[in-house]
């Protein structure tokens, strides 16, 4: 029988592993994509708030001798708040599409890059080992968030479409609404992943798995 290594043995850590070509693509595009969302929402809820921006535009306008009313202000501050949340409806778009090719790339790369995988082998490795039960707990914690990502991702890409094409699909005005109100509070929770998510890598990189950000470029060991 084969002695099993661990990884204090080895002296690397259980959370360094390969990660394939398509995985790191898909990895970057996303985060590249959700940070422009992210700022969208920012922009679009703040600077360009068409309410707040009413009394900046009227008072220029004053200056250079011209008065208007507040609805005529707001069809213009609205109407740049309108372009803003256009682009966030086009990379809702790229998200869904991403989310899609997710599912592809999970479908067609090795078995044992594979999440479903990675999950159980950390089950069983807590159910067989001794030594790395701390290391392979925090492994299978650190999955299963990611699996949850996916849940939440799954959710935002489903309530943004159906907002989208709300009207094509025959909704009623308050049935938009509220799933619009399940899409605003669901990017919260996909802040706070992103928050811890980029907390655990950072203390991960610093601490107990030198290398792991670099292993989302290259490919990891």
């Amino acid at each position: 029988m084969t002695q099993k290594t661990t990884s204090t043995e080895t002296g690397t850590s259980i959370l360094l592993q390969t990660n394939s070509a398509a995985v790191r693509i898909w990895h970057w595009l996303t985060f590249l994509v959700v940070t422009a969302l992210i700022v969208t929402v920012l922009m679009a809820s703040t600077v360009l708030e068409p309410k707040e921006n009413i009394p900046v535009v009227q008072n220029i306008l004053k200056d250079k001798g011209v008065v208007v009313s507040n609805d005529q202000t707001f069809a213009v501050t609205h109407m740049y708040d309108d372009k803003m949340w256009g682009l966030h409806e086009i990379l809702g778009y790229a998200l869904a599409f991403l989310f899609l090719s997710r599912i592809a790339v999970g479908l067609t790369q090795p078995k044992e890059e594979r999440i479903s995988f990675r999950l159980k082998k950390a089950r069983m490795e807590l159910k067989q080992t001794v030594s790395d039960r701390k290391e392979w707990k925090h492994y299978l914690i650190v999955k299963a968030s990611y699996s949850l990502f996916y849940l939440l991702l799954f959710a935002m890409v489903t309530t943004g479409l159906t907002i989208a094409f709300g009207k094509d699909l025959g909704l009623t005005g308050p049935t938009r609404h509220t799933i619009k109100e399940v899409h605003g509070f669901i990017q919260y929770l996909i802040y706070a992943f992103l928050f811890f998510h980029l907390a655990g890598v950072i203390r991960a990189e610093l601490r107990i798995a030198k290398g792991i950000v670099s292993g989302m470029i290259n490919g990891g060991a």
